[in-house]
């Protein structure tokens, strides 16, 4: 598999804590980046792509993926792939749950690029914008009410993403 770039925002450190298990699961050549210290460049240099991001209030993005979200219509995603995951609380914010992962998916400027996406089986949840056909549009993972899922969730995930990123 080709290098992988995973770019996570992160405010309170749980993104970044299951971006590094990612990297981990992933094995190989794998480069973890703060999308608040990422170029379009950086971005840019990668084929395989993975984006993380959590919710924050009433579904929204973390402030660094909002601060950064309007560069990446600069790039040019033909013959990339991304897969994303988002950090999302079912039972506090039941109504927008993951709303920042569906956020992130909608802000793209080329979703025909997109790989993992992941059942919603499991959760327990009215409404997310991560749906799609559905499915959630990549890795969900609630730490707060199902920590005892998160390596699980991760290590399937990552098969899935072992047999769609080049």
């Amino acid at each position: 598999m080709e290098k992988v770039g995973i770019f996570y925002g992160s405010t309170s450190g749980a993104t970044r804590v299951v971006a590094e298990k990612i990297s981990k699961e992933l094995g190989g050549s794998v480069e973890l980046h703060n999308i608040k210290e990422a170029t379009i460049e950086m971005i840019a240099s990668y084929n395989n792509l993975i984006f993380g991001t959590s919710a924050w209030g009433i579904g929204d993005m973390q402030d660094d993926w909002e601060d950064f979200i309007d560069e990446l219509g600069q790039i040019d995603f033909t013959g990339k792939k991304i897969a994303i995951f988002g950090l999302g609380d079912q039972m506090e914010y039941p109504e927008s749950f993951v709303d920042g992962l569906g956020t992130l998916y909608c802000r793209l400027p080329d979703k025909s690029v997109v790989v993992g996406e992941w059942p919603k089986e499991g959760y327990n949840y009215y409404f997310s914008l991560a749906e799609k056909d559905d499915k959630f549009v990549g890795l969900v993972i609630d730490d707060h009410h199902q920590p005892e899922l998160t390596d699980k969730r991760i290590g399937d995930w990552v098969k899935i993403l072992k047999k769609s990123l080049s």
